[in-house]
């Protein structure tokens, strides 16, 4: 089960970093820099754009609002529901490996980053 977990997170994070990949060169093709740079670049903005997005996510409280198609409108009262223990875990999980990916992709990025001298 662990092994499956495993694939299935590293098979995300190979199709997140080639897409990534693909778009910053497209990018730097389009704005004339260079490879590593605009490799570097796209890898830092994804992987913060992931850091962010999972932080807000994860930080939703335990409520929800009842009927989100009806929400017109600033002056209706919102009703709200508690969220099931299901769609609380979903939540979390879901944020735990936009985290987790997020983190991948800028330590990638600061080994590809030409600027960055690791050792």
């Amino acid at each position: 089960m662990l092994l499956a977990a495993a694939k299935r997170f590293v098979t995300i994070l190979a199709i997140t970093v080639l897409g990534t990949v693909v778009m910053s060169l497209l990018g730097g093709l389009a704005l004339g820099a260079s490879v590593n740079r605009s490799i570097s670049v796209g890898l830092y903005l994804v992987g913060c754009f992931l850091l962010v997005s999972g932080f807000f996510l994860g930080n939703r409280g335990p409520f929800r609002i009842l009927n989100e198609e009806s929400m017109v409108g600033l002056r209706r009262p919102r009703q709200l529901r508690a969220a099931p223990l299901s769609e609380q875990s979903e939540s979390i999980n879901t944020s735990a490996i936009m985290v987790a990916i997020g983190l991948v992709l800028i330590a990638v990025a600061a080994a590809v980053d030409a600027r960055v001298e690791l050792v």
